[in-house]
């Protein structure tokens, strides 16, 4: 079963799964088209642009021109098998694969040549080093790079990297295109063939010096791992190919260096040499089940549930640890469940298998308590939970409601689904506001998830900005009777009660005091008043629910005959509402504190977008965990949260983020206050 690498010939048994990640727009999804093309396992190279590829098949996809959801391929290259992972890059979906890629035997990060922009490749080379992935980098589009540029580039990204990179090329230069490159560790040269392997051509005398520096410095990278190379390097020997291509696959395997490839998948260049790369130097599958925490016998990593299909609820994940066949039992928490049908995915398209090999990424039937994340183990496995996933902050929020009131109980159930489906995002039902709430990455999130909503579970729906949860309370005390007094044939209705309120300390919340004496209210009807002043304060002069007061129950009549618990209750809320009315109530609104994570050099900016939107700076200062990067501290109204994501995302290549966090309450005054106040007023009438 054990897949060969340490610069071996392949001819692995077991299946390797390979992670393509990085920044959107830098072409996985060409990449892995290309992938495909090279191996013959299509005979025709499709186009993103085209719509046309084998991934990003989904509606969602081909109408964005970028990938919504993971893409799960399958090829083999010289008998070698592959399971290829397609990662969105865009924010709002990138959280879609983290999962498959905790699994993943190697990533590639996907970059493009401009030095300007390898500062977007440091998220994703944080998460790998996190999760302990090997990777390599592929410089995409490199055809387009212009002069000098590889050099500037690896300048920019080794401070982002843990590793040291490891330059395995330098590209040979026709004028202004790139048309091949020399391989710094077979010491040779090729020249680009379109939609062909690559042609070995002598190394230009020009590139001579730049090919022996180069490769002095990949060698001096590898010879920290390796005293035999070291030796040699020092006795100015010339090493032995066998033993720098053997230390290359090791160390890659190892994550002790990352490879830097060079190549263009739209023409097919340098993609055949990075699949004999996958071949020599992806770990074999009992790495990565020992990173998951698989210590003996077979288990499935479930890394993406799938509803919606033909085929029903879909467990997506990989096989560890030995193989799987339809009818096998897994451990799910407690019970063991039969597993149903088997399926292969290639893009959209899906085979029925009667089982999986190791390493294998299948889709498993009838699996139903399998959740995104779990590790189900065979029964005489021995495997830990799988690692938790850090999930972006979902920073953007809809309210929805159904255009057809029928919906109401299908869109519970799609909402359930799409949330089992992408745990990125959550809904919720708001007990205050009674709007229905979903929460997503940001709004290209959230707008795929609504087209979803439509697309496949046929409900329509409306959506607008949720309802900010402003509340009042009140500045001085007063006192008021309330009587409720009513004669029809019959029992009358009687109740009758003197209250006094006053302000309490910001946040703490009601306080209910019963100072009645001589029975002048019955005890039985107490509990009702304080009914009556609790509906009064759900919605107070200003339209909002009332906070922090206190208020004490001091007199009251009652009538032997008429009085009642009704009676009382309406009384309660009638002295309460006029009680506050008199009270100079105030507007509250919520407070956040608000977390920015923003790269060097932009927290000053970030901080003027904060103050812009009435934020009160708390501090700036440089990030506890990541070099380079900054942290921004401030409270913010929560009304101001809407489109920050944006905002501070344009001013930092797109690399901030933030959290916020329920901080307090606090006044709102002005106009501010009373385009409130008017707009809830507008809606109520």
């Amino acid at each position: 079963m054990g897949s060969t690498h340490n610069g071996t010939k392949g001819g692995s048994a077991a299946t390797r799964a390979v992670a393509l990640v990085g920044p959107a727009g830098t072409g996985k999804t060409s990449l892995a088209e290309a992938l495909l093309f090279a191996s013959g396992t299509i005979n025709r190279q499709g186009s993103v642009e085209s719509g046309n590829t084998v991934g990003d098949a989904s509606p969602e996809a081909r109408a964005r021109g970028s990938s919504t959801e993971i893409n799960l391929l399958n090829f083999t290259y010289m008998d070698d098998r592959f399971a290829l992972v397609d990662l969105p890059g865009g924010t709002g979906f990138a959280a879609d694969g983290l999962g498959a890629l905790q699994s993943a035997d190697l990533a590639v990060v996907v970059i493009d040549p401009a030095p300007e922009r390898a500062a977007l490749a440091e998220p994703i080379l944080r998460r790998l080093d996190e999760l302990g992935v090997p990777h390599v980098i592929f410089v995409n589009k490199i055809d387009h790079a212009r002069a000098g540029a590889v050099r500037e580039l690896i300048g920019e990204l080794q401070p982002l990297s843990r590793e040291p990179l490891a330059l395995r090329q330098i590209p040979i230069r026709d004028g202004e295109q790139v048309t091949g490159y020399v391989d710094l560790a077979l010491e040779r040269a090729y020249r680009y063939r379109p939609g062909k392997e690559s042609e070995q051509v002598a190394i230009p005398s020009e590139l001579a010096s730049r090919e022996k520096e180069e490769r002095a410095h990949l060698l001096e990278t590898l010879a920290d791992f390796d005293d035999t190379l070291l030796e040699a390097l020092l006795m100015d020997e010339q090493p032995d190919p066998a033993l720098v291509l053997s230390d290359l696959a090791a160390d890659t395997a190892g994550n002790k260096v990352v490879p830097v490839m060079l190549g263009s998948a739209l023409t097919g260049g340098g993609v055949h040499r990075l699949l004999k790369l996958l071949r020599h130097e992806a770990p074999a599958p009992e790495a990565a089940a020992q990173r998951m925490g698989l210590r003996e016998g077979g288990a499935l990593h479930v890394f993406k549930i799938a509803n919606g299909g033909a085929m029903g609820r879909l467990a997506l994940g990989r096989v560890l640890g030995g193989g799987l066949h339809e009818g096998d039992e897994l451990v799910v928490g407690d019970a063991a469940e039969r597993t149903g049908s088997l399926f292969f995915m290639q893009g959209e398209k899906t085979t029925k298998q009667g089982a999986a090999n190791t390493g294998d990424i299948v889709a498993v039937a009838k699996v139903d308590g399998a959740r995104s994340g779990m590790m189900l183990g065979r029964r005489d496995a021995r495997c830990g939970a799988a690692q938790g996933i850090d999930y972006p902050a979902r920073n953007a929020a809809i309210a929805i409601t159904t255009r057809d009131r029928k919906d109401d109980v299908k869109l519970s159930t799609a909402l359930h689904r799409l949330c089992e489906e992408d745990p990125a995002l959550e809904w919720m039902q708001d007990d205050a506001s009674h709007e229905t709430i979903l929460r997503g990455i940001n709004e290209d999130h959230l707008a795929v998830v609504v087209g979803r909503l439509q697309r496949r579970y046929g409900v329509a729906v409306d959506t607008h900005p949720p309802r900010i949860s402003y509340r009042e309370s009140i500045r001085k005390g007063a006192t008021q009777r309330g009587r409720h007094k009513k004669q029809s044939g019959g029992h009358g209705q009687y109740g009758d009660c003197v209250i006094s309120i006053r302000p309490l300390e910001r946040g703490e919340g009601f306080r209910f005091i019963d100072k009645i004496t001589g029975g002048v209210i019955p005890k039985q009807w107490i509990p009702a008043v304080e009914h009556g002043v609790r509906d009064a304060m759900e919605r107070g002069p200003l339209g909002f629910p009332v906070v922090d007061v206190e208020v004490t129950l001091t007199d009251g009549s009652f009538h032997a005959v008429d009085s009642s618990e009704l009676a009382f209750r309406i009384a309660g809320r009638t002295a309460m509402g006029d009680a506050l009315a008199q009270a100079a109530p105030y507007l509250l609104e919520p407070i956040v504190k608000v977390t920015v994570d923003t790269p060097a050099g932009t927290a000053s900016k970030a901080g003027s977008v904060l103050s812009a939107r009435r934020g009160q700076i708390l501090g700036l200062s440089p990030h506890p965990d990541w070099s380079r990067w900054e942290r921004v501290e401030a409270l913010l109204p929560e009304s101001a949260l809407h489109g920050l994501d944006a905002e501070l995302r344009s001013l930092s290549q797109g690399l901030a983020s933030f959290t916020a966090v329920f901080d307090h309450l606090a006044e709102l005054a002005g106009k501010h206050a009373e385009e409130v106040v008017k707009a809830r007023v507008a809606k109520h009438a």
